[in-house]
């Protein structure tokens, strides 16, 4: 079921986004072992991300083949766990997240490349800078934190059937990292998209998504390694 379902989605993105605009599969590993991860890239897999820090230290050595990323909620007393360690961390949500993450890098002569977090849909459970805000933000940490490189934006859309507010909301994303793109030549990455909304989100300028169920299938929260 793995195989297949990997190449469903390979088979889904391979012409791109709606821009034409390669699309990176992020694999979400959480609860997954890394025996599966490994089968999963062998099955052409090349990047997987975990969701808590632990999880990443229990399993990082265990895969084989694939690029690590970071994509869960990261406090800054975790942050030496990863820095130089992962390719990429998705989940910066702040200046004093961004600045911690700076300090380690410095001290470990790194540059640690990092996407920033938008809580594009304003929810109060969501963790992300405020979309308002957002563009002045993220041009302070890129002048403030000369050790991290930031990659682009992350944001997680809000769990709503409604197609047409979620259009809007990835449609808004694109604009800002676009009109970031145009002055940090850095910019790569609009992160947007996950097992439920994926679909709509590469139709509406998403060229990294971030799957765990629609290619793993349902987690199993009883059994963490």
């Amino acid at each position: 079921m793995l195989k297949e379902n990997l190449d469903k989605v390979f088979n889904e993105i391979k012409n791109g986004n709606n821009l034409g605009e390669p699309i990176t599969l992020v694999g979400a590993t959480k609860t997954i072992s890394a025996d599966v991860i490994n089968q999963a890239v062998e099955y052409g897999l090349r990047v997987v991300a975990e969701n808590k820090v632990q999880e990443f230290r229990e399993k990082t050595d265990l895969i084989v083949g694939a690029k690590q990323h970071f994509i869960g909620h990261l406090q800054t007393n975790k942050v030496k766990y990863l820095v130089g360690k992962v390719e990429l961390i998705h989940s910066v949500d702040s200046l004093h997240l961004a600045e911690e993450i700076d300090r380690v890098s410095k001290n470990r002569t790194v540059r640690q490349n990092v996407l920033v977090e938008i809580n594009v849909g304003g929810e109060l459970s969501k963790s992300g800078l405020t979309f308002l805000n957002a563009k002045e933000e993220v041009q302070k940490i890129i002048a403030l934190c000369p050790n991290i490189c930031v990659k682009g934006l992350m944001t997680m859309l809000p769990n709503t059937d409604d197609q047409d507010y979620l259009s809007s909301l990835c449609k808004k994303m694109r604009e800002l990292f676009d009109d970031l793109k145009s002055i940090n030549a850095d910019f790569t990455y609009l992160s947007m998209g996950m097992s439920n909304d994926y679909k709509l989100a590469i139709n509406n300028g998403s060229n990294m998504i971030r799957l765990g169920r629609t290619l793993f299938g349902e987690r199993n929260y009883g059994e963490k390694k």
